[in-house]
């Protein structure tokens, strides 16, 4: 797939996942209005092409990603990257990351009917969280803000196709 890495396209990149087209990743990284401060809660590491832009942008990137496999050809593609100030850890994304927050924003690549509540309960107040929503085929993505306790819908972004979100509070899995 190495030809079509400069195309504005999700590519497949192995287990039945997809790499976002990087567009789609532009407009969400941006819905997140991180400063140079913000600690970040990636789900859905791929190869680490999201989490290696997302370096560039906050102090500190934790990414969770469910394959091992992925996990670990995304960590070598963030040291070849020098993304120091991201650790990707093994695990299910929809628990978050317990003990590593409050995040100040969190973006999710995978879609899920609804907003898993260890994520909600992750983000700091005043915090940003961006995923799609939706059952499969055809998601909305949708971007929130932690408003005291509550996580309130600030709008829609677009609609797109995700992967499944899986784990305990998501999709069931293969």
């Amino acid at each position: 797939m190495q030809a079509e890495a400069g195309d504005d396209c999700a590519i497949p990149i192995g287990y039945a996942q997809t790499t976002s087209q990087p567009s789609l990743i532009a407009l969400m990284l941006e819905a997140l209005e991180l400063t140079p401060d913000d600690t970040v809660l990636e789900i859905g590491t791929g190869l680490g092409y999201q989490a290696a832009v997302l370096a560039r942008l906050a102090r500190h990137v934790f990414s969770v990603e469910r394959m091992a496999e992925l996990a670990e050809a995304a960590r070598a593609n963030l040291r070849k990257e020098n993304a120091g100030n991201v650790e990707v850890v093994t695990g299910d994304g929809t628990l978050g990351l317990p003990g590593a927050g409050p995040f100040g924003a969190i973006v999710v690549a995978a879609a899920f009917v609804s907003v898993p509540e260890p994520l909600s309960a992750q983000l700091a107040p005043g915090g940003r969280l961006v995923m799609p929503l939706g059952n499969g085929g055809g998601e909305l993505v949708k971007v929130f803000e932690k408003r005291g306790s509550e996580l309130a819908e600030v709008r829609v972004l677009c609609g797109a196709r995700f992967v499944p979100l899986v784990g305990v509070n998501g999709f069931a899995g293969p």
